[in-house]
């Protein structure tokens, strides 16, 4: 039961990452086009702290997704840990 609880919080924490993501590019390319909207500036920011959270709680959970949210010890321990797509957990 642990081991389903915690595949299901991974998936949780990676379709919460793949959410805001999302965002983050789509409001990215609208400023591409309307660079000046401020509104729309405080949502990129917003969305992008966001995903940096959701990404630095991967990495503390799971191991790091990107090499940025790896820690100076690890640097390259990250390669060792399983893939986000094995195991079904994307």
């Amino acid at each position: 039961m642990y081991m389903n609880q915690t595949q299901n919080e991974q998936k949780r924490l990676m379709n919460w990452i793949n959410m805001v993501s999302f965002m983050v590019d789509d409001i990215q390319l609208y400023l591409d086009t309307h660079p000046c909207d401020k509104e729309a500036l405080e949502h990129f920011e917003h969305y992008k702290d966001l995903r940096v959270q959701a990404l630095e709680e991967y990495a503390r959970c799971y191991g790091p997704l990107t090499v940025d949210t790896t820690s100076d010890y690890d640097e390259w321990a990250w390669v060792m840990q399983p893939w986000p797509w094995e195991g079904g957990s994307c």
